[in-house]
């Protein structure tokens, strides 16, 4: 009877396999796809900014058409991740198909013009969409939908950084801070590798990152790393996780107080576009505009830059930090998780040159940290740094995530995953 009962269920769990497998193939297809097209499109776009410096004074009409593209043709579509995450945990509305496009085509504009945002939160919601259109397809129930939307956000985010792996748990982790949900182990993962090929296949090609520092027993008997750095680390991914804390606090709180201030909505870009032309002309550097991550300029702070001493400067990370938090708080879109990413390595540069630690480490340390600490992900975070960096400091990787996780506080940059009775410690927030 017993036998009986296990064969029944080994049947069941290798016909719920080969269902997953076909659908997530076609979600994966398309979402890698469109993310391709989208890195396509962003390299083209910041390559003009960068040859017509003139087109940073259009931000302020490029702020007016994204907030009539969504005032008049988006609906909810302006919650973004969060519509993508609120629909997982109470299917409801649904995810509208014209997120896509729109989502596309506003990121692109911010770009083009000189925002300072990122691209996880495109793919995303592109993921979430089109995994949505295709769960209506194949006439889903309840929990499937939730499964497949959660296929989604693993292809957009696998293929976008060209982390599968990372992509799969980011979509089971960043559900709810605190928990991680298994339910959709396999599909997930699944959907973020297809989709990493899929881009790949379309051509694309992501950022080679290098950490050159290899970790060593230190002097102490039977602790096999360096104790003295692990203090550093430790010390420096409290910073990290406080940056995260800063980020999140400052974006929503632009956010918040432009939409009490400023009763002409329209006006919000067009005041955020101002001041972002303003702070730029006031540093004397277009480094925090855009991405971030490469520049034409050899001399320019980049997330490339911060790996090596000198490569930023001590006030880098709060100048990306603030001109991403006016942009996206004020209308502008695009993810949050690039310039994470270079808010991270430039503070990780900055720490590494006071405290006297390896640039190189403490540089990839901040990337995947700060990053882990703004979006409570601090597994799947220290699976990027085995991706992207390789698996020898994976040590240090786990205590940077794990620290900065608890340091940035019991929110983070997605509402959504703030739910009653939930909490980092376990306690439950209010």
């Amino acid at each position: 009877m017993k036998r009986s009962i296990a064969s029944f269920q080994h049947l069941f769990i290798v016909s719920h396999l080969l269902k997953w497998t076909a659908f997530a193939i076609p979600v994966a297809a398309t979402v890698g796809s469109l993310v391709a097209l989208f890195l396509w499109l962003l390299d083209k776009v910041t390559s003009l900014r960068y040859e017509n410096g003139w087109l940073l004074f259009l931000l302020p009409l490029a702020g007016v058409l994204i907030w009539w593209l969504y005032h008049y043709l988006g609906r909810n579509s302006d919650k973004g991740n969060n519509l993508v995450m609120d629909e997982i945990h109470e299917p409801g509305g649904g995810v509208p198909f014209r997120m896509t496009p729109l989502v596309l085509v506003t990121t692109v504009i911010t770009h083009l013009f000189g925002g300072s945002a990122g691209r996880e939160g495109t793919a995303v919601q592109m993921g979430g969409s089109m995994a949505a259109l295709l769960g209506k397809w194949f006439k889903l129930d309840r929990d499937d939908m939730r499964i497949i939307l959660m296929t989604g956000i693993a292809a957009g985010f696998g293929a976008v950084f060209g982390t599968p792996v990372t992509g799969a748990v980011f979509a089971l982790e960043v559900l709810v801070a605190g928990r991680i949900n298994l339910t959709a182990l396999l599909p997930c993962l699944m959907a973020g590798m297809l989709a990493d090929i899929t881009c790949s296949a379309w051509g694309i090609h992501h950022t080679q990152y290098h950490i050159g520092f290899a970790a060593t027993a230190g002097a102490i008997p039977y602790i096999h790393f360096d104790f003295v750095l692990l203090v550093k680390v430790v010390i420096a991914s409290g910073c990290f996780g406080l940056a995260a804390w800063l980020f999140s606090l400052l974006s929503h709180g632009i956010k918040q107080y432009s939409d009490r201030f400023i009763p002409v909505k329209w006006m919000i870009p067009v005041a955020g576009g101002l001041i972002i032309i303003g702070f730029t002309y006031l540093l004397g550097t277009r480094d925090y505009l855009g991405l971030g991550v490469t520049s034409p300029d050899p001399h320019a702070v980049t997330i490339v830059s911060a790996f090596k001493t000198g490569g930023a400067g001590y006030f880098s990370w709060w100048w990306k930090l603030l001109l991403t938090a006016i942009t996206l708080g004020m209308g502008f879109k695009g993810g949050e998780v690039t310039p994470l990413f270079f808010i991270g390595a430039t503070l990780g540069n900055t720490l590494a040159v006071l405290s006297g630690a390896p640039v190189d480490l403490m540089a990839g340390l901040g990337f995947i940290a700060v990053f882990a600490g703004a979006t409570n992900t601090p597994i799947a975070c220290t699976l990027m740094g085995v991706e992207l960096f390789g698996g020898e400091n994976i040590l240090y990787y786990a205590v940077a995530c794990f620290t900065a996780y608890y340091f940035s506080g019991q929110s983070g940059i997605y509402s959504s995953q703030v739910r009653p009775g939930e909490g980092k410690t376990g306690r439950g927030i209010a």
